[in-house]
Parts: C-alpha cells; structure tokens; sequence
C-alpha cells in the first residue's frame, strides 16, 4: 500500500460578516455533518485540521483558524493579519454589505502582509439554498444575487483572487477551493541541480586516484 507524506501545515484563516455561514462550510468540509436542520452556534475562535490531497501524491495539512463574524465597522483583530499564511473571504450572495466588508478586510490584509505574497480566495456562500429551493426564488431577488454576484467576480479580477460560488449544504462544492488554496501553500519542492553535482564530484574523485 503507497503511503503519502505529510507536509508542513498551512495556517489559514477564515472570515467574513456574522452569519454569512463559516462555521458551516467548514463544518461540512471536514466532516459532512451539516444538513438544513443544523444548529450553529455563533464562533468566538475555533481551529479545524483538514488533510487536504491536493493530487501530487501527498497529503497537504491545513489548520484553518475560524474566527468570530464581524459587525458594523468592526476590523479583523491585529494578531489574524500577521500570522496567517492564507485567507478565506466568505459572504452572502444574497447580502451586498457582506461583500463590502471583505473589500475592507482585504485593504488590511494588503496593509499588513509585509511584501509576502499570501493567496486568498473569495466564497459566495448560498449557505442553505438547495438547488430546488433556487429555482422557486422570486425573480427579483434572484436577479439581486445574480448582480451581487457579477459584482464579486469584478471585484476578485481586478484583485486577482479566486471567487467560487458555494453551499455550505452541498460538501463537493466545496472541495476546489480549498483543495486550490492548499496547493499555492504548498508548492511543490523547485528542482536543484544537487545530484548533477554529486556526480561530478565523484567523477573528480575518481580522476584523482
């Protein structure tokens, strides 16, 4: 049986407004639990481990730090704009201030990042929105998150950040993004010229003999 190594862990932080559905999309990502008649509690801290197979034939670790919603014009605790080494955006589609605010949170992380280029990727969370229950929206709000939407992906290109369109009630959904955020963490290793240089050392060995 082929065993895979484990990397170094990937310190990741997600955050976004109150209520916009952290806590349950990673609820659902790492262990599928969450369902429509799921109760979730508002998050102070948490901190979930996931093993990510990002398809290179290892096993990445992501320890992903949940943080407490923000309200109003409250900003993200200074200690969250130094340590982690990735971002995870979320608001709700349905929501326009909840897309605002991340436009501030991503001017303090761009502050704060000390020229290091640290990935982030954007969720638009449909949180408990089933497919069918989409489909029977009225028109109008429909076309306000079809806008908001449109809204988010101008706004993740002319940052150049990733935007992904998610439910928390759907886990699939959510295995690109972070499979995509796991794997700019963890680049794989850039070839050196070391064994090449072995030989010719032992080749100079040799002629010296």
């Amino acid at each position: 049986m082929l065993t895979t190594k484990i990397n170094k862990v990937g310190k990741v932080l997600i955050c976004g407004m109150k209520g916009v559905g952290k806590t349950a999309l990673l609820e659902q990502l790492i262990y599928g639990n969450i369902n429509v008649d799921s109760e979730i509690h508002s998050t102070i801290e948490d901190i979930y481990v996931a093993s990510v197979d990002t398809g290179r034939g290892t096993r990445e670790t992501l320890r992903i730090y949940d943080t407490a919603g923000l309200q109003g014009k409250a900003q993200l605790a200074r200690h969250y704009l130094y340590f982690p080494d990735g971002y995870v955006l979320v608001y709700d589609p349905s929501d326009p201030s909840s897309l605002d605010m991340l436009a501030d949170i991503k001017i303090d992380i761009d502050k704060n990042k000390e020229k290091k280029e640290v990935p982030i990727i954007v969720l638009a969370n449909m949180r408990a929105r089933s497919r069918k229950e989409s489909s029977v929206l009225p028109s109008q709000q429909l076309n306000s998150v079809e806008s908001i939407l449109n809204r988010a992906n101008t706004w993740c290109s002319r940052e150049r950040i990733k935007h992904y369109t998610v439910n928390a009630m759907e886990r699939p959904s959510l295995y690109e993004p972070f499979i995509t955020l796991c794997a700019r963490l963890h680049p794989p290793p850039t070839k050196t010229s070391f064994p090449q240089f072995r030989q010719v050392m032992q080749k100079t060995q040799k002629s010296d003999v």
